[in-house]
C-alpha cells in the first residue's frame, strides 16, 4: 500500500507508463490531425488506436489500484481553493485515461472501421451508426482538448511543488521515500 512518504513501485510505474502513454498518444493525434489523407495517416491512426486501447487496459487496472489505495495524502497544506482543483484534476485525468479510448473506439466503430492493436482486430469494423460517429469524435475532440488542460495544471503544480513548496511531492511520484 502507498505510503504518506513513498508510494509503491506499482504506483510510480503505473503512473508513469500512462503519463508516458498518454501525453504521447494525444501528440500523435494532434499531428495525425493535420495530415492529408494517405498511408502514413492511415498507419498512425492505426498505431493511435493500438495505444489507446492498451491505455485503456492499464487505465482500468490503475483505476481498481487507486479505489484501492485511496488519493495520496498532501505532504503540505495548501489554500482549499487548491485542494479543490487538485482533487478536480485527478479526477479529470483519470477518468480521461477511461473516457479518451472508449470516445475513440466509439468513434471507429460509427465510422465502421475496426479496433484493433497492433493489427489484431478487437472488435470488426461494420456499418457506420452516424450518432455514434458523432458521439465519439466530440467527446474524443473535447476530452483531448480537456486532458491536454488538466496535464498542464498538473505538470505546472509537480514544478510548483518540487522548486516552491520544496515538499517532496515529485520525489515521491519518482518512487523515492520523502521525509
Amino acid at each position: 500500500m502507498d505510503s504518506r512518504s513513498q508510494f509503491t513501485k506499482t504506483t510510480v510505474a503505473l503512473h508513469w507508463i500512462i503519463a508516458i502513454a498518454v501525453i504521447g498518444s494525444l501528440m500523435l493525434g494532434l499531428y495525425v490531425e493535420d495530415l492529408p489523407r494517405g498511408a502514413e495517416k492511415f498507419e498512425l491512426i492505426g498505431l493511435h488506436k493500438s495505444v489507446g486501447v492498451l491505455v485503456l487496459v492499464v487505465a482500468f487496472y490503475r483505476l481498481i489500484w487507486r479505489i484501492r489505495n485511496r488519493l495520496p495524502e498532501r505532504l503540505s497544506p495548501v489554500a482549499q481553493w487548491q485542494e479543490r482543483v487538485t482533487t478536480v484534476v485527478h479526477l479529470i485525468l483519470l477518468a480521461g485515461t477511461l473516457l479518451m479510448p472508449l470516445s475513440g473506439m466509439l468513434m471507429a466503430i460509427g465510422n465502421g472501421h475496426p479496433v484493433a492493436v497492433f493489427g489484431l482486430e478487437l472488435i470488426a469494423g461494420g456499418d457506420e451508426n452516424e450518432l455514434f460517429g458523432v458521439m465519439g469524435e466530440s467527446m474524443h475532440g473535447l476530452g483531448a482538448n480537456v486532458m491536454i488542460a488538466a496535464i498542464a495544471l498538473h505538470v505546472v503544480a509537480s514544478v510548483k511543488h518540487h522548486l516552491l513548496t520544496r515538499d517532496g511531492t515529485l520525489q515521491r511520484m519518482l518512487g523515492r521515500k520523502v521525509a
